[in-house]
């Protein structure tokens, strides 16, 4: 598969450190900064996270990133941090965008931007085009700098859309998207302001997204309209379903500081699924997921880094960071564990009475295969997917750990928990975990066992009923 993105490119800074003073100058903080950081913005990052994905993931993909670049000290800059990407470029004939954050701890404090002003409509290379010519799958990251307005690019755009999936990332300072794309993505904001709808209340997110949707489509003649929506999630509208109701793909709750760069992961996602041949929806929610686990392994900022060792299981998020970040802020975590294969009331009490023992609450689950060995070949009735799914919808869950050995010592070991819960009628002392969480000043209790409510009489009676 080969894999085209199309658009503007930037220079993105973080200047990161801590803040533990104020100015004699000015009530402002003083960041005493321990770290910068250069990275590719723009369809620049798009470009690079596409990257990644065909390295960790896919065989046989290629990738080219079409863009211009100017001839100043941050294209330089630029192409240095594009390394390993194979670039098809042409003059931009405007400096090079330059984006400054400067970040205290977890907090952004300001942002000074560099040539980010208006830039005029650049040419374009006959080796640019034939590279769109000849893609599988394109992906126009418009950052609103005049490449996407290019008349001969848009002519070949809209000639390609016809034959292979083209996702347009759109701008608010960029064109309309060429007609017969297979999805544009704008966000809430950008599909309120291009289709002219209004908001009628806070509350009316959902039917205000379906309205400039349905919009955009018929104006900008795309097959789709997927708009992002945050926490939120991704709504979908197709072309020609006017008269049917919008799709909403709900997002996990991870709580993230820092949005940055979660529509260019989305768009990037939904690109690779769609050029490997899935459906629309499905590939929506594939964008959905990977724009979640972007976000709960630190964005941007962890952009490159091996992730930790953990396991995202569809919306649950990252229980290393749930427990790491209750620690920080000076909270109690616990945790508790087992194959919870079948919720029941049972299962229901113990986990609120774990909950509210603390400020987080993570389970520690059996995978399919530990549930194997300790159940038997018929369990577990449901797969571990779907069993952290369940749990993670239950309020009183903040997180999932997946773990595959037959007991939780590794899981707890990682995850250090303040208190480790169980439910049954046996002392906290006969539980093995209890020495390893003494270890670390750690304490094991347990709450209340109902023996009516059990997995096993559950299924047995779903047997019979059978």
């Amino acid at each position: 598969m080969r894999i085209v993105v199309v658009g503007d490119v930037l220079l993105d800074v973080d200047l990161s450190g801590d803040a533990g003073r104020l100015s004699p100058d000015a009530p402002v903080p003083v960041v005493d900064v321990a770290a910068v950081r250069r990275r590719a913005g723009g369809a620049g990052l798009t470009a690079r996270m596409l990257q990644q994905d065909a390295q960790d993931n896919r065989s046989g993909v290629s990738l080219e990133l079409v863009t211009v670049l100017s001839d100043d000290d941050a294209a330089s800059a630029l192409r240095a941090e594009l390394a390993g990407i194979r670039l098809v470029t042409g003059p931009s004939g405007a400096p090079t965008p330059v984006k400054t954050r400067v970040r205290a701890g977890n907090h952004a404090v300001v942002r000074f931007d560099e040539g980010c002003g208006a830039a005029p409509v650049p040419s374009v290379t006959e080796e640019m085009l034939q590279a769109v010519e000849g893609a599988d799958v394109v992906l126009v990251s418009d950052y609103g700098r005049g490449l996407a307005a290019n008349e001969q690019l848009r002519e070949v755009l809209e000639r390609v859309a016809g034959r292979v999936p083209v996702v347009w990332d759109p701008h608010p300072s960029g064109p309309e998207p060429v007609p017969g794309v297979a999805a544009v993505t704008p966000n809430f904001s950008e599909a309120l302001k291009a289709s002219g709808t209004t908001q009628g209340s806070a509350s009316d997110v959902i039917r205000a997204a379906a309205d400039a949707a349905a919009a955009l489509e018929r104006t900008w003649k795309s097959k789709a309209v997927v708009v992002t929506l945050g926490e939120r999630g991704a709504l979908i509208h197709h072309q020609g379903t006017s008269a049917e109701l919008p799709h909403l793909v709900p997002a996990p709750a991870i709580g993230a500081n820092d949005p940055c760069g979660a529509g260019d992961r989305f768009c990037s996602a939904l690109a690779l699924a769609l050029g490997g041949g899935t459906t629309l929806g499905e590939a929506v929610e594939t964008a959905v997921q990977r724009a979640a686990e972007f976000l709960g392994r630190g964005g941007v900022s962890a952009l490159g880094e091996d992730p930790e060792p953990t396991q995202l299981h569809g919306p649950a998020v990252d229980a290393l960071r749930v427990a790491r970040e209750t620690r920080e802020a000076g909270g109690t975590v616990v945790a508790t564990g087992g194959c919870f294969d079948l919720l029941h009331a049972g299962h229901a009490r113990t986990l609120s009475a774990a909950r509210r023992l603390g400020d987080c609450l993570i389970v520690c689950l059996n995978s399919d295969e530990s549930v194997r060995r300790l159940k038997g070949p018929q369990r577990p009735i449901m797969g571990e997917d779907d069993r952290a799914e369940l749990l993670s919808a239950l309020e009183c869950v903040d997180a999932v750990f997946v773990f595959g050995e037959d007991t939780p010592e590794e899981a707890l070991a990682a995850l250090r928990p303040d208190i480790w819960v169980k439910g049954g009628d046996y002392s906290a002392t006969e539980l093995p975990e209890s020495a390893l969480l003494r270890s670390w000043g750690g304490q094991t209790v347990t709450v209340p066992y109902i023996p009516a409510r059990s997995t096993t009489s559950l299924a047995a009676a779903l047997a019979e009923v059978g």
